[in-house]
């Protein structure tokens, strides 16, 4: 964040000043009584916005002592002190912070880092202020009507600088047809950051973009090419390839002709969200990059494009691995006793029977294992679970703790 951010000074406010989209907004019709309180804990809101955006943006989690971290503090202050201005001051001008926060995207452009990281930790910011103001309304005895105004004014006031802070930022790739493509940079910032993006904006910028509307969409997670030229994709499909971990929002991926979009990675390697509502493109990046991980590491096997949902299990066993590795020794404590060896054995043998609908002959074949020998070993494994296995109540347990045994833990090869 710019070493410019404390240096605005005044009153600033969107008035007659400023563009059109920012003046429409109401501001400044707080009462200086209602905001006066909120100054003191300027400091302390500043400080739980750095904490929040560092847990959730690496490029961010620097030490707050450190050069980037003292202009990090001084941006995010400045920005909580300029918003309480803003709130009770409908006459100033709106060009001074307009430039201040222009050259914060624009510097973020300068050091290579992403405009889509920039603008989540502005929508970080505005929830910890959310969560402020919804606590300060019991404890300042607010009006419904005082604590509406005040969290509306809020958003706008993150939309316009994050407006301003991606101004500076294309300003500084200007080139032909740059302003599309900075269009088109907000608009995947926005479908994939965090929480349910805005529909009306998404639209918006859609429209601007000369990108359509889709119904649904999926985030491709995207190991990034190194050096090399990133990949050119067809047009329908929105690409990061300036954050540190690249991502792609493909339109109306359940639609005919899709598997095209994605021709062009060649050899990078990608794992694909699952579809979801244009507001929760978050979810399928998360997802996306969850299984990219899990590729990376080999505990799902990947040849080309990796899906999620093809990996279900996989991925919520690993999100719960902590409790599943603490269930094993406990649920399946007669196979704890085994040597290694047998283990590898016995258990895709009862994986395999439980997969294939408790039938030896298909657990055989899956195992490419002899029936007789698959036989032999349910015997073995029904003396030692005595009545487990026809439970029905423990057939989903033993499913997911086996699966994650073999796939997660121990890594065996049937």
């Amino acid at each position: 964040m710019s070493e410019h951010a404390g240096s605005a000074g005044g009153r600033a406010a969107f008035g007659a000043n400023g563009a059109a989209a920012v003046s429409a907004v109401p501001w400044g019709r707080l009462p200086a009584e209602v905001v006066d309180p909120l100054r003191p804990h300027i400091d302390g809101v500043a400080r739980e916005m750095i904490e929040w955006i560092q847990q959730r943006i690496p490029e961010y989690a620097r030490p707050i002592d450190s050069n980037y971290g003292r202009k990090m503090w001084n941006a995010v202050r400045r920005a909580v002190s300029d918003f309480l201005v803003v709130a009770t001051s409908p006459d100033a001008s709106w060009e001074p912070l307009r430039d201040i926060y222009a050259e914060i995207g624009a510097y973020e452009a300068r050091k290579g880092r992403s405009l889509e990281s920039l603008q989540t930790a502005m929508r970080l910011s505005g929830q910890v202020a959310a969560r402020r103001f919804t606590k300060d309304a019991t404890r300042l005895d607010w009006s419904q009507e005082t604590l509406g105004m005040l969290t509306e004014s809020l958003f706008a006031f993150l939309d316009a600088i994050s407006e301003a802070a991606a101004e500076g930022y294309a300003r500084v790739h200007a080139g032909p047809g740059d302003r599309r493509d900075h269009l088109r940079a907000r608009l995947h910032a926005l479908l994939t950051g965090d929480g349910l993006a805005d529909r009306v904006e998404i639209t918006r910028l859609a429209r601007s973009a000369g990108w359509g509307t889709p119904s649904t969409i999926a985030v491709v997670a995207v190991r990034g090419p190194g050096n090399a030229p990133p990949p050119v994709l067809p047009p329908p499909v929105l690409a990061d390839w300036r954050s540190h971990a690249p991502s792609l929002v493909i339109p109306d991926p359940d639609g005919p002709g899709r598997e095209q979009l994605l021709a062009g990675l060649g050899g990078l390697r990608a794992a694909l969200g699952p579809t979801v509502d244009l507001s929760r493109g978050a979810v399928s990046l998360r997802w996306a990059r969850r299984a990219l991980d899990l590729a990376d590491t080999g505990k799902i096997r990947a040849d080309g494009l990796v899906r999620c949902l093809d990996h279900i299990p996989t991925l919520v066993a690993a999100a719960g691995l902590d409790l599943i590795e603490s269930a094993i020794p406990q649920r399946l404590a007669p196979l704890m006793d085994l040597t290694p060896a047998q283990r590898d054995r016995l258990v895709p043998t009862l994986l395999a029977y439980l997969e294939n609908g408790r039938n030896a002959a298909a657990a055989s074949q899956h195992l490419n294992v002899h029936k007789q020998t698959v036989r032999y070993r349910l015997a073995s494994l029904e003396d030692m679970f005595a009545q487990d296995l026809g439970d029905p109540s423990r057939h989903l347990e033993l499913l997911l703790l086996l699966h994650s045994w073999q796939h997660l833990i121990e890594h065996s090869d049937p």
